[in-house]
């Protein structure tokens, strides 16, 4: 079959690839004359942040008016309670696979054995999780969920606002079941909500089709300026996450898809926009409005799919929450010359299971691992020593963090009998033409 040059999928990989030679001339270059960044790895990084920042400026409005016009389409099907409980359910289920293939890479390669006393550069996390400010990081502040943070850098003081998206997803919840509960006067604000959910996939089409540029420049902030020199003392910990994120992408996924009737194939040629995307931006928040897309060209469902992803992406995380904090919590104990016990292991698999929406769908794992840690009762400070490699891992996890996403609303779609297989098989284009 004759390549389609003009395909989105071909520009996006395009996109790539120009990225990736442009990080490796900035590189080149080097640093500038007062050792900051050179012109190409500053104009690299802005047009990236920007691209970025577009897609997370869609997800507040794209998530609120999701999921209450999902809930409310919802009550028209008869099978609702049981596509929520279906989700939750595969969620636990390939989250319990994940951490479960994360234990045994750790326990065969002992990652952290041998590095005591060696000279890693250790930083300090910016956050640390825990079992307390996650439930309570789980009420709302206020009607919008908005929370603010100040940063004190050489004595001045910075305060940004943002959206806590756990915060939201509980109050698009709350408001979608009151919607329920109030019957037919709540139709005016429901018809609000669905000319919004409109307006707003409008506007994420135009934002879509900056995919290319946003990946070519994201991978090319990437490539100029972490290289890959920071691999060399924790190249085996490096190999070993890899190694799990490639098994449970490239095979667990696979068979997960073939023992529910249907073939791997259209499901990476589809969803591969949404995992390239979620591999150089590195936020499955950031991701959320392309992701809902694909899920919905592979067939599955509209109504469902508004539903299902804007929860996955903050809850369903088998890179970030699964098998990274299994290995790295091995990885700290191996470190440290700690001894994990039977018990240990059963506490990674629970904090797993039960405690990934601590990520929230936001860059980085470091809540999740330093969840994982203070369960376990290991040194928060090893989270320290993982910091520097950190933004090459987070770009693999991502990855699989979004394509698990997508996976579990296909495969609850098709055990329910929502999923159109004519349009999962079928040719077609991200971005209509």
């Amino acid at each position: 079959m004759a390549l389609n040059y003009r395909s989105f999928g071909f520009q996006v990989l395009l996109g790539m690839i120009v990225g990736l030679a442009l990080g490796l001339v900035a590189r080149q270059i080097g640093a500038g004359p007062d050792g900051d960044l050179n012109w190409l790895a500053t104009t690299l990084k802005t047009v990236g942040s920007i691209f970025v920042s577009l897609l997370k400026a869609i997800v507040p409005p794209l998530v609120f008016a999701a999921i209450v016009a999902s809930i409310a389409n919802l009550r028209a099907l008869d099978n609702a309670a049981r596509l929520a409980g279906q989700t939750l359910l595969w969620f636990a289920i390939t989250a319990l696979i994940a951490v479960s293939i994360g234990l045994a890479i750790g326990l065969i390669v002992q990652p952290g054995a041998g590095l005591h006393g060696t000279a890693l550069a250790m930083g300090k996390a910016d956050s640390v999780g825990g079992w307390l400010d996650f439930l309570k990081g789980l009420v709302p502040g206020n009607s919008l969920a908005l929370s603010g943070s100040t940063k004190i850098t050489d004595g001045s003081a910075s305060t940004s606002i943002s959206f806590n998206i756990l915060q939201l997803l509980v109050i698009s919840i709350a408001v979608g079941l009151a919607t329920l509960k109030v019957g037919d006067k709540a139709e005016p604000f429901l018809s609000f909500v669905r000319s919004l959910l409109a307006v707003v996939r409008a506007i994420l089409g135009w934002v879509i089709r900056l995919t290319p540029i946003g990946s070519a420049a994201l991978i090319g902030t990437a490539i100029a300026t972490y290289g890959w020199s920071a691999l060399a003392q924790l190249g085996t910990f490096t190999a070993a996450i890899y190694l799990g994120l490639g098994l449970v992408l490239l095979v667990v996924y696979p068979l997960l898809l073939i023992a529910n009737g249907l073939k791997p194939g259209p499901f990476f040629a589809k969803a591969w926009p949404a995992i390239q995307l979620a591999f150089v931006s590195r936020s499955s928040v950031g991701t959320l409005p392309v992701t809902e897309t694909v899920t919905e060209r592979l067939g599955v469902d509209k109504g469902y799919a508004a539903f299902a992803i804007p929860l996955a992406s903050t809850t369903k995380m088998d890179g970030c929450a699964s098998i990274y904090p299994a290995l790295a919590a091995i990885f700290v104990a191996g470190f440290y010359g700690i001894p994990l016990h039977f018990i240990d292991y059963v506490l990674i698999v629970f904090v797993s299971v039960i405690g990934s929406a601590a990520t929230a769908g936001l860059t980085g794992a470091i809540v999740m691992l330093t969840l994982t840690l203070s369960t376990l009762g290991l040194p928060l400070e090893g989270a320290g020593l993982l910091l520097a490699i950190d933004p090459i891992l987070d770009m693999g996890r991502t990855a699989v963090n979004v394509a698990g996403q997508v996976l579990v609303g296909v495969i609850v779609a098709k055990r329910e009998g929502i999923l159109d297989e004519s349009a999962y098989y079928g040719e077609g284009e991200l971005v209509a033409a």
